[in-house]
Parts: structure tokens; sequence; C-alpha cells
């Protein structure tokens, strides 16, 4: 049924099923209003007398009483089947019907702008999209038909000569997380690649590309404009195409009216071109030609502008003129910052996706959300070979052997090289060739990859099975000559003039782009002219090392203007050619120039080399030189790519050397050796190059020196957690591991310095990094440092920067006094403190420290949960204000330690009316140390069994307690409204009448005690009888009992050994004679 019957069978009270929609049908409307008709008297009002005013003013209160009739009755009608088309399961659009009158068009029309507005003001923006989708104009129907059609097939690396296959057969989702650096990273994306690959998951935020503009909880504003970040190659695009495709086909964002890609690729093609933003629309879109410039205030769409690093405008965000109207013409440079900037079309959602180097031309104020494409992580590389290989067996050999190399499996984060091993392995493996001559290093992978490539083109374009050589070698001295120059130019794409240069006829560029099938790719634009890339640029960077090498061979003169007499000397200047780039933009060429010059690459290159190299001998001194420069003392990414260039020359001897010593197992492996710098880069690569995660690195396991932390910094950059404590640092390590925090390549969140002499000079080198926006610490542990106020001065800074990260801070065992914890409070009480924990035991904290420490917490009570006062002094008056504190409802503190505070019973009154509290979130408690004795616990249990406690665990050891605290406890122990579940009674002079007591609350159902610590309390066997009794009668919760430091004689060790055996018995640990029995 039609919109039209649907809509007269609504006006007749019918129950139907929709099928179709459309807004011009003259059975779509009620009838037309009648004015003449009803009772209104139609009287000529023009022949009425003076006193007649009455009369008139009747009357037109008559007419507009049965106008406002009439339009509410016609709206009721409106939105009865508003109502009912929301109600069913209506399809998006469809075909227009027979024209309309166009008053009844407008008429409908305003009654549609009149209910979305009102829907929208009710915040049932669902709702007024689903509405507005449903009346559609018929365009919407055919773009999203075209662009299912266009996106639905992707290219895996296979020009557009070649087949392709359904995205949603292949797709695998990729790994993308939220909020990237907005600062530029312009080292080599290989060297990127590789350092995401050592990055943790578990604590980053994992978004699916098709939720990038859902609203998140941590978002403060809606997102309007989102920049995804990734290397060449990552799944930027492909992403893409799959969020494109999900909508097309209705399974995804069907709040979305329109989405409009728009590749940069393409917008450079009319770069110098004036044109209003709804010509560009609908010269692109040809079916959006209906589209009015009006109706883009009323849909919800999407601009998506993939390849920001292949723009060639010039996005002068400052400078470019401010444009409003979508029917202004300006050039295209100036459509896009004032589209994105939202002059135009300010509701309109952006998303743009980039290489990382290229992400800075946006300024971050266009930007509400970073996220970065990491490719696959390991799950999903084994998945892509599964799908991508149907035979199991083989795919599950493909796997096996990608792990069996490292370096190679960290390069299968990019999907386009998982596509081209599997190219290559699927037929090397298939056809049972010697497992010897299956690829280990990069340069054999891409060298097989080449070959494989030149013989398809003969048997799919020439019918032949023997190859032209003559021919192939012309075509890629041709694609290696444009794959150099425009690697030296920092350029992925080129167009008609780039192939020119290069002396490619343009007319026959299909040629070479059948040569390479899957090499060289040749893209159409919108009718707009040709694009050509290389599918991934390792592929570029490898044609361009195999151009330099085949040209040395044959000695060619022309970009090669560095040629050398012999081929070690060549060699040897490209790698300090390589060796002077900053960002290292030629690392991965100099590694497939140097795996070119084995003998091996060459035997597999010997149909198209004229001539081979002409010493076997290079090998060993390029090794030689290679191995000079990491002496050099190098900087870490430079050191670690050399290493990798050795990997390619299949010379593992330098880190042969360094792994005996790793693979001691010792504590302190490294403790007197003395290694040279290439034996300490050799370690760092090691390091960095495991299989095993880098979790944690814990420096005392090589060596307790400023010099091992400094040789070892990228290890620690890499790695989650850093245990550097009880190592000999000194400020001169501070500095270093400030440049750490700032590094937007770094993944330490937890970073341990306890117990070394940093001195406040160390903390205050420190802070800068600590402030850093790049900065993830979450966990800075600085106990027994030598600080003093002056750290609270440069810590009270980063708590007081909204770019600060940090939840735990411990500075125990540090001089700080009442005048530092002042300092700190300035900081804890600024709303940017995310600070959850604060350890400040033995910190020398009096009466004033608590002072300013409550009076911060109730400026900003939010966050501290957790604060550790013990060993320090804070007297009757600190202890009642930090009491008070807790029964504050805002206060969120639910762990309190205060041993050794030289508490008094006195406090304990106090204290049992903060358990009291139902305002109290206290959940742990550690009063050890403390002089309570019997009279406190009394006082204190009294709070412990009132409903309102939440007390979980409760530390009580070394308080002068007998067994008159164990009856106590124990009446504690038996209320049904007691939550404890862990108490520390150690060190007390309870004996065997005290545990007797407390057996008896154990014995008790409402007990909830998973762990009792007993050590030196004075217990002998018969209290041993009596635990063992209690736990018999009632065995569903301990599960930690310690008995340590007592005397239970043989019997009891026995009577308790027999528990164990007792399988209701849950104990899970029992400590007794300082020994562990499980």
């Amino acid at each position: 049924m039609n919109i039209s019957r649907k809509l007269k069978s609504l006006t007749r009270g019918e129950s139907s099923t929709p099928s179709c929609v459309s807004m011009k049908s003259d059975d779509s409307i009620g009838q037309p209003l009648n004015f003449s008709s009803g009772d209104c008297d139609d009287t000529d009002v023009s022949n009425t007398t003076d006193g007649s005013k009455s009369f008139k003013r009747k009357h037109m209160d008559s007419v507009f009483q049965e106008l406002e009739h009439k339009l509410i009755s016609m709206m009721k009608k409106e939105l009865k089947i508003f109502k009912s088309l929301l109600s069913s399961d209506y399809p998006s659009c469809s075909e227009r019907e027979e024209e309309e009158d166009e008053d009844q068009i407008r008429v409908r029309e305003m009654f549609l702008k009149i209910t979305l507005n009102v829907l929208k003001k009710m915040n049932q923006t669902d709702l007024a999209y689903k509405l507005q989708t449903i009346f559609a104009p018929v365009c919407m129907k055919k773009h999203k038909s075209r662009l299912k059609e266009q996106f639905q097939r992707m290219n895996e690396g296979i020009s557009a000569q070649g087949s392709s296959t359904l995205v949603n057969e292949i797709y695998t989702e990729l790994y993308i997380t939220e909020g990237g650096s907005e600062d530029i990273n312009n080292e080599h994306e290989v060297r990127q690649i590789e350092t995401a690959s050592r990055r943790s998951e578990t604590r980053e935020t994992q978004i699916k590309c098709n939720d990038i503009f859902k609203f998140s909880p941590e978002q403060n504003k809606p997102i309007r404009s989102v920049l995804t970040k990734g290397v060449a190659g990552i799944g930027k695009t492909v992403s893409v195409q799959k969020f494109i495709l999900d909508w097309a086909e209705g399974k995804t964002n069907q709040d979305l009216h329109f989405i409009f890609p728009l590749p940069f690729r393409e917008l450079n093609l009319i770069k110098d071109k004036n044109i209003s933003l709804i010509d560009l629309l609908h010269q692109f879109f040809t079916e959006t030609k209906d589209l009015r410039s009006i109706d883009f205030d009323d849909y919800k769409v999407v601009f998506i502008f993939d390849g920001l690093d292949e723009c060639r405008l010039p996005l002068d965000f400052s400078k470019n003129p401010s444009l409003f109207d979508v029917r202004e013409s300006a050039s295209v440079d100036v459509l896009l910052t004032n589209l994105i900037k939202g002059n135009l079309l300010p509701s309109a959602l952006i998303w743009i996706t980039s290489r990382p180097a290229a992400a800075n031309q946006i300024p971050p104020e266009c930007v509400d959300l970073i996220t970065d494409v990491r490719g696959f992580n390991d799950p999903q590389k084994d998945e892509y070979f599964r799908k991508r290989i149907n035979d199991e067996s083989l795919a599950n050999r493909i796997i096996t052997h990608m792990k069996s190399s490292r370096s190679l499996y960290i390069m299968c984060h990019i999907p386009v090289f998982c596509w081209i091993s599997a190219t290559v392995l699927q037929r090397m493996l298939s056809e049972a060739e010697s497992q010897a001559q299956i690829p280990k290093t990069l340069t054999q992978m891409f060298t097989h990859f080449l070959m494989f490539q030149i013989k398809l083109k003969s048997q799919k374009y020439d019918g032949k099975c023997e190859v032209d050589l003559q021919q192939a070698r012309k075509s890629l001295e041709s694609l290696g000559k444009l794959a150099f120059q425009q690697l030296e130019k920092g350029n992925l794409i080129f167009y008609e003039e780039d192939l020119r240069e290069c002396d490619i006829d343009v007319r026959e560029a299909s040629v070479y782009s059948g040569v390479c099938t899957q090499i060289f790719r040749e893209e159409f634009g919108l009718n707009l002219g040709k694009v050509f890339s290389f599918v991934h640029l390792s592929v570029q960077e490898f044609l361009a090392a195999l151009f330099v090498f085949l040209a040395f061979l044959q000695q060619t003169s022309g970009p090669i203007n560095r040629l050398k007499s012999n081929m070690s000397d060549l060699l040897k200047s490209e790698v300090d050619k390589a060796l002077q780039s900053e960002n290292g933009h030629l690392d991965l060429y100099l590694r497939f120039l140097l795996g070119l010059s084995l003998e091996s690459s060459q035997t597999i290159l010997r149909d198209l080399m004229t001539q081979t190299g002409r010493r076997s001998d290079s090998k060993q001194e390029i090794v030689e030189y290679i191995k000079m420069k990491i002496r050099e003392n190098l900087s870490p990414e430079k050191s670690i790519n050399l290493f990798h260039c050795l990997n390619e020359l299949n010379d593992h001897s330098l880190v042969q050397e360094v792994q005996t010593y790793v693979n001691r197992g010792d504590e302190f492996s490294l403790t007197g050796v003395r290694l040279s710098p290439a034996q300490w880069s050799a370690l760092v690569f090691v390091l960095l190059n495991s299989e095993e995660e880098l979790k944690e690195f814990v420096l005392s396991k090589y060596d307790r020196s400023d010099e091992c932390l400094l040789r070892l910094l990228p290890v620690i950059k890499a790695s989650r957690t850093a245990d550097l404590s009880h190592c000999n640092l000194t400020e001169k390590s501070c500095s270093s591991l400030a440049s750490v925090l700032r590094s937007n390549s770094s993944s330490l969140t937890e970073l341990n310095l306890s117990y070394n002499k940093l001195k406040d000079s160390g903390v205050k080198l420190l802070s800068d990094g600590l402030k850093n926006t790049n900065c993830k610490l979450k966990t800075l542990l600085l106990s027994g440092c030598n600080l003093t106020e002056k750290s609270c001065s440069s810590l009270v800074s980063v708590l007081r920067s909204n770019s600060s990260s940090l939840t735990e801070l411990n500075l125990s065992d540090n001089k700080l006094k009442d005048s530092g914890v002042k300092l700190l409070s300035d900081g804890l009480k600024n709303t940017n403190c995310k600070l959850k924990t604060i350890l400040l035991s033995g910190c020398s904290i009096g009466s004033e420290g608590c002072v300013a420490l409550t009076s911060a917490l109730r400026s900003n009570p939010s966050h501290l949960t957790q604060l550790d006062l013990s060993d320090n002094n804070p007297e009757d008056s600190g202890v009642k204000l930090l009491y008070d504190l807790l029964k504050d409802p805002h206060c969120q503190l639910q762990t309190l330690h205060l041993s050794h505070c030289n508490l008094t019973e006195k406090s304990c009154s106090s204290l049992a009316s903060v358990l009291r509290s139902n305002s109290s979130s206290l959940t742990e408690l550690n009063l050890s140390l403390n002089n309570l004795k019997d009279s406190g616990v009394k006082l204190l249990s009294d709070g412990l069994k009132n409903t309102n406690c939440k007390l979980k665990n409760f530390h009580l050891s070394g308080c002068n307690l007998t067994e008159e605290s164990c009856s106590s406890l124990a009446s504690v122990l038996r209320s049904n409204s007691s939550s404890l579940t862990e108490l520390n009674l150690s060190h007390n002079k309870l004996k065997d009448s005290g545990v007797k007591l407390l057996s008896d609350g154990l014995k008790n159902t409402n007990c909830k005690l998973k762990t009792l610590l007993l050590s030196g309390c004075s217990i002998g066997s018969e209290g041993c009888v009596a635990l063992t009794s209690a736990l018999r009668s009632n065995p569903s919760h301990l599960t930690q009992l310690d008995l340590r430091y007592n005397n239970p004689e043989d019997s009891g060790v026995k009577l308790l050994s027999d528990l164990l055996k007792d399988p209701h018995c849950q104990i899970q640990t029992l400590l007794i004679q300082s020994h562990q029995i499980t």
C-alpha cells in the first residue's frame, strides 16, 4: 500500500501496514478548509449600522472559533498519521506519487516542520529524525542506493582492472582508540606502528567506527567534529567505507539523513575552481540536485573528508574569509575551512581522517574528538588471515610463520601488510616449497610479492606463462623512479603531472597499473580526473630502494647522483643519509636497500637483473659499519632501526651477546657488568622486541644506577609500569624521566621512584613532565626521596593543571611538615585535581596540617577516596576535624589510615559516631599501633553494630587489647548488621581465652569475616581447638587465617591441618609459625 492509501486509510480509521512514503498525493492531506460551511452567519457585514461594532466582533469571534476548531481537527488528523507511521516498521523513503497541488504540499510541510520543531524541543530527537526520514525526499533513497553500490566492494590492494571483494565478507573490525594526542608526530610510520604494538589495550578507551559520533559520559558536549589519525594503510579509508556502507544498508546511524564522502584526493582536482557548497554537492552527488539550500538546516548531515595528508589545498583557517551562505561561491579551500569551523552548516557533522604528520593542519578548537586507528591487534590479525584464507590448516600455518618473526608480526598491525603476506605465503606454502625459502624478513616478503605480481600480469593480461622481462624491467624502472622521487618529496598520492615528470605517458598509465596489478593503483574521481598511488607507503619505499639498487648495478645517472664505485660505499652513504633524517622517513627504505644487497634477494630477482652485485664481501663490510654507528651513542630510535637493518642482513651477533645476560634470569643480572654502548642498544632492542608485553619494567633486575636508567629509557617509555625504587637514582634521572612523560608515544601510567635521593630539585624537573598534555601518568610513588615542602610547591602546580591525570600520589616518609601539607591542600581543593589516593605516612604532620587537609577536602570533596596519615601526630584536635569530615555527606573518603598516631580511647567515642552516621562512606579503617585499650574497642563496637556502618576492613594491630576486646568484637561478628570481612588483631595479648570468645562470633551464621589476622597474640593449643571448632560449625566464609608467632603446639597444628582437609572448609591461606600452609 502506498503512502496515499495509507494516509487515506488512516483518515478513515483503517489499519494497514505501510510500504512507502510520499509527500505528493491528493489523499495525503485533509479536505481544504471551507470557511462558508457550518453555522457561521453569512450576513453582509458591510450594511451594518453604527451600532454594529458588537455584531462585527461577535462575527469575527465566531469565524476564528471555527478556524481554531478546523485547524485543531486537521492537526489531530496529521498527528494521528505521524504517530501511526512512527509506530510502524516503516521504510525510510520511497518513490514519489502523482503531483500534488502546491498549496497542499506547503500545508503538509508546515505541519511536519511544526511537529519536528516541537519534538526536538521535547528532547525527542530520535523520533523527530525518524519522522523526518519517513517523509524524506526521494533523492535520499537514490543517494543511499548509490553509496551502497559504490562502497559495498573493496579493492584489497588491487587496481580497478582487477577483481574486488564484498566488504562485509572480509571486513575485520579495526582497533580504534579514543582520545589521541593533538601533537604532531613526525616519526616514520613504521616506528609508530612498532611503538603501538608494545602498547597495552587494557587501559585505553576502544571505540567502534560506527560509534564515533555517539555521545559519551566523558564528553561534556555533543560531538560535531572527529579527527581520526592513523599511519598509511592502517585502515582509515576502510573504516570510512564500512561506516558509509552500514548506513546505506540501514544497519546503523539511521538518524543521519545524508552522508557526503569528499576525499581530499578528489577535492584537489578542483582546487582552483570557485564554487558554492550546494553546487559542489550537486556536482559530486548528482542525485541530490532536488535538494534546496534551506533543506540542509532540516536534515542531519555528515561530511567525510578522507585523507587530509593528501590535501593540496592551503587550508588557511586564520586568513580565509568567513562564509555563511551555502549558495555563495568561493574556492574549495574557503568552503572547507568554513565548513570545518562551523560557519557553513553549523549543525553538520564532520569526520576527517589523516596520517599523523598532517593532523595538525586542523586547529584543535575545531576538533571535538580525536581517535587513533591502530590497525589490527593480535586477535584481529589472526581473524583476518582466517577470513582471507578458506583452508583452515593453511591459515594456521601462515599465522604460525608470521608469529615466528617478530618484525613481520608487528607489521601485521597494518591491514595492507596482512594482505601482502597472505598473498605471498598462501602461494608459497600451498606449493609446498622448502621451508628455507619462506620469507622471514620484510625485504624477502616484498621481493616475493613483487615477483608474484609480475607473473600474475603475464598470466592475467597477456595470457602467457612466460614473463616479458624487458617490458617488466622498463615498467619497474618507471614506477621505481616515480616511487623514489615522490618519496623524497614525501608524497603518497600522485596526479597526472607527477607521472609526466617521470616520463610515464598518462595515456598508458593503465599499462603500468596492469604490469603491477596489485602494486600501482589507478583510481577515478567523480568524472574529475585520475588519481594514482601505490597500495601502501611500504610498497613505494620498497620500489624506491629497488630502483636505487638496480640503478647502481647498471651505473645509470639521473636522480641517483650519489652512486659510488662499489656496493659498500653506496650502502654506507645511504646509512649516513638515513641517520641524518630527524623523523626517520628513510628508515624502511634503508632496511629494504640493505636487504636487497644480499645474494638471497638477488637470487629471487635474478630474472629482472641484467647483472648482480660485484663482491660478496660487501655484506660483512656494511655490517661492521652499522655496528660502528651503533657504538656512537645514537638516539634510541636510530639505534633500534639499525638493529632492524642488521636483521635484514641476517646478522644477529650483537643481540646474541646481550641475550646471554637477559636469559640469566638473575636478580641484578647486569650488576658489575660493563656493557659497551652497542651492547646497551642491543639490550634495548631485545627488550622492545620481546614477544612478552611490556607491562612492568623493574630497573633493579638490571643495575641500580642512573646510567642503567638512561640507557634503558626507551624500554621505560614503552612500559605501562616502571618500578625504579631503591635504585640509587638522583635528580639526573628525573630530567630524562620528564622527557618520557612529555612524549606522545609514552605508555607510562605508573611510576615508582621511592627510596631514591631525588631531592626537591628532582621533583621540580618531574613536575614539568607531569603537567604536559601528553603525560598519561596516573600513579606516582615518591616515598622516602628526601623531599621537603619545596617539593609540595612543585606538585601543587601539577594537581592544579587541567592536563594532569594523576589519581594516586605517595609522599610517605618525607619531611613535608604542616607547611608542605598546606601547599598540597591548595592543589587538592582545585577543581582540576583528580587525585583519589594520597599517602602521607611519616611526614611530620601535626594538627595544622589536618586543618588544611580537611578544609581542602570540604572544598573539593568529590575525588579523594583514600587518605593515609599514619605515623604522624595529628593530636586530638586534628583527629576530631577528620572525624567531622567523614560525616559530611559530600565526603567520598572510603579508606583512612591513622596507625601510630598517638590516639587513645578518647578518640574512639567520636569515631563511633562516624561509624553510626548514614552519610559516612568509610569501608576501611586502620588504627593499629595506637593505645586504644579495651575501653576504646568497646566504644567502637557500638558503632560497628549500627545498621549505617559500612566498614569492611578494620585494623587494630598493637593496640594494647586483651580478651575483653574479643568479647566486644564477638558481639559485632554476631550482629546481622555488621559488614566486617577483614579483622586484624595481631600483636595484642588476646590469649586462648580471647580467641575462645572470638570463636563464638565466628561460628555465628551472621559472621561475614573472610580474613582474620591473629599474629603474635599468645595463642596456644586451646585457642586452636576453639578456632577449628568454630570454623567447622560455620565454614563458608573465612579464607585467610594468620596464626604466626603464637604457640599452637603440635596438637593445635594437627587440628588446623585436619581442618584444611574438610571439604566444607574455605580457607585458602593458613599461616602458622612463620610457615604458610595452603
